[in-house]
């Protein structure tokens, strides 16, 4: 199954979500090929950036954020775990992670307990270079401003209410893809 038709299973009724998602993952999607284009030496699957950036918020829709038409039950920072489950039973396990590790900069298992977070406490780090790529891309592009690409000094200031680790990291992949 391709990307589009794992979307279309999952977002088949609510229209105005799918299509807040699809402008969404198209543009982190451009976004991660660019990174590719700029650096070949990086040896970057695009297939893998692709799909991922396509589904990187599969699990939007069972998140609770009206402002995107997100009607379901669970708190929307769980969308990237949910996504990786829905991934894991369509057997699209590296899409999965893409999912999971997607949110912030990465997730540390301390830092999900000290905020009590709603998600299983472990860590969950973009590992893979195409894992980062698109982590990275995300953080440039939001569903409530579909309209807007964030500066890379917007993003590391987003990152900071987070704490400066985060906001680093970013800082260390601007420097290393722009």
């Amino acid at each position: 199954m391709n990307a589009i038709d794992i979307i279309n299973k999952y977002y088949s009724t609510n229209i105005p979500l799918k299509e807040t998602l699809l402008i969404h993952s198209q543009a982190v999607c451009d976004e991660a090929l660019s990174v590719a284009h700029r650096h070949p030496e990086l040896k970057l699957n695009e297939t893998i950036l692709e799909t991922g950036a396509m589904l990187h918020d599969i699990g939007i829709f069972l998140t609770d954020a009206p402002s995107i038409h997100c009607f379901g039950k669970e708190p929307y920072l769980m969308h990237g775990y949910l996504g990786g489950q829905l991934l894991r039973e369509e057997g699209m396990e590296a899409y999965a992670r893409i999912c999971e590790r997607h949110t912030g900069t990465g997730l540390t298992k301390e830092t999900i307990e000290q905020y009590q977070l709603p998600i299983p406490a472990q860590d969950y780090f973009p590992e893979t270079i195409e894992e980062i790529v698109i982590c990275y891309a995300d953080k440039f592009y939001s569903k409530s401003h579909l309209d807007r690409v964030k500066t890379p000094e917007q993003v590391y200031n987003s990152l900071l209410k987070f704490g400066k680790a985060q906001a680093e990291t970013f800082k260390e992949w601007h420097e290393r893809f722009k």
